[in-house]
């Protein structure tokens, strides 16, 4: 039962991990921020628009793939993984 408690704790760590970048960049970056941010250009826009538009998005796939990629480094560890 404690495995399975670790296991379950490892999970949520890290689904609190991904979720809390995905929000600062969506959320603080392209909304809260914005205007401390349009200082800057990134490839011709504005940095506070691209965060609004394209990195929050940019962001969200590299996050699907860190998660994946951790996920089976915590299986293996908990020995759930799959043959």
């Amino acid at each position: 039962m404690s495995s399975n408690n670790s296991y379950w704790r490892a999970n949520l760590r890290l689904m609190a991990f991904c979720l809390t970048i995905w929000f600062i960049v969506s959320f603080v970056c392209g909304i809260l921020l914005v205007d401390v941010l349009n200082q800057y250009r990134l490839g011709g826009y504005k940095l506070g628009f691209w965060f609004a538009q394209q990195g929050s998005i940019y962001t969200f796939v590299v996050l699907i793939f860190f998660y994946a990629w951790r996920m089976n480094a915590i299986d293996r560890k908990f020995d759930v993984h799959e043959d």
